[in-house]
């Protein structure tokens, strides 16, 4: 095979977010937000953000070339969007539309509780495999696409879009990752038939990398809503055990997935792998802790960065360990910085961060069928 210019495409979900700085710290929504109050707040920081900008910006932050497939609109959001993008990678992959306009985020970032999201979908909901630019996909090595539960027209129809997408990347010799993101169960996207969908797509897929709450609503959404009920809205990842995790992941794998990375926040990452692999990926389960933090910026793009950590690592021949020290190495960088990529360091610093005994959040999973690996603080099956 030819040696590729390229390191990863990334595509899919892109918008420019605005992210205003909140100073106050709260428990609950209505401390802070009231109607007719006014609430002084700081800076405003402006940046790309979604999936195509956040990995793939953390991924060239890392030293990997990278080049962008996404769809914006004929306007100003989109030229600062692409202004962005150049700076960071090859932006020839992105399409313009002439009848949307582009996609945007206001992105409120409260100390204390979890982000919202005021968000314009705008052309995304335009983006298709007619997007992809084929020749630019032949010279990458790997191609990383995230957001499909933000993306309508490659969401729609049983997913067919993003399944002649997958098609599209195997033919060119990609390696090949996807990343979810948890919709509005009352939405369009809400209400899809998700198993269908990744039954359809998980076989082109090598590593499937969402979250688990949004493994979790994929597979079973009325669990995941009594979950959230229970829970008064709150995280999920720490109310179910490790079992679950690996039920999830095993069918998962049963649909194609070769592996299965689940991101848990706070609790660290999980890990599992099918047995058609070689070598040391064949047949692993591992769990991977976080990294203690002693003050949160913001948790913005948090997963995307521990994803490109992740592929960095898995695109440099690492083992499964490795991988996964990168990727929650990387979301911990992120989260100390209040925008999404502007905490990540070079992959030198990362090695180096890495290679210490940092401190970790113990992730509570039951030690019966795990074992400590204390050389990479980790817990292995």
């Amino acid at each position: 095979m030819k040696k590729r210019k390229i390191d990863v495409m990334v595509a899919g979900h892109l918008c420019l977010d605005m992210i205003p700085r909140i100073i106050h710290s709260a428990k609950n929504i209505g401390d802070i937000f009231h109607p007719g109050k006014l609430l002084n707040v700081g800076e405003c920081v402006l940046g790309t953000g979604g999936a195509v900008s956040n990995t793939g910006i953390a991924l060239k932050k890392l030293g990997a070339k990278v080049c962008f497939c996404a769809r914006v609109g004929n306007d100003e959001i989109a030229q600062t969007t692409i202004s962005i993008l150049r700076k960071n990678g090859d932006a020839s992959g992105i399409s313009v539309s002439g009848k949307s306009a582009s996609s945007y985020s206001v992105v409120i970032a409260i100390p204390g509780i979890d982000r919202i999201f005021l968000h314009h979908t705008g052309t995304n909901d335009e983006f298709s495999s007619g997007d992809l630019d084929k020749s630019l996909l032949s010279e990458c090595r790997h191609f990383h696409l995230g957001y499909p539960s933000l993306l309508k027209k490659v969401s729609q129809n049983d997913g067919a879009e993003l399944l002649k997408i997958f098609k599209a990347a195997k033919s060119a010799g990609a390696t090949t990752s996807l990343d979810m993101s948890l919709p509005d169960p009352d939405s369009f996207f809400g209400k899809l038939d998700w198993r269908r969908i990744l039954e359809r797509t998980l076989p082109y897929v090598d590593v499937f990398v969402p979250s688990f709450e949004e493994a979790l609503f994929m597979l079973y959404p009325e669990k995941f809503l009594k979950l959230k009920k229970r829970s008064g809205g709150a995280d999920i990842t720490w109310s179910q055990d490790d079992g679950t995790y690996r039920e999830i992941a095993v069918e998962y794998i049963g649909m194609g997935a070769n592996v299965v990375v689940i991101k848990a926040g706070t609790r660290g990452i999980y890990l599992k792998t099918s047995d058609r692999l070689d070598r040391c990926w064949s047949g692993r389960e591992i769990w991977c802790p976080a990294y203690k933090i002693a003050k949160i910026a913001s948790a913005t793009g948090a997963g995307d960065a521990s994803i490109a950590g992740f592929l960095k690592a898995y695109l440099e021949g690492f083992s499964p360990e490795k991988c996964l020290k990168a990727a929650v190495c990387l979301g911990w960088q992120n989260v100390q910085a209040y925008d999404s990529v502007g905490g990540i360091r070079t992959w030198k610093e990362t090695l180096s961060i890495i290679g210490k005994n940092m401190p970790f959040i113990d992730p509570a999973i039951s030690a019966k069928r795990w074992k400590f690996d204390g050389s990479n603080g980790l817990w292995i099956s």
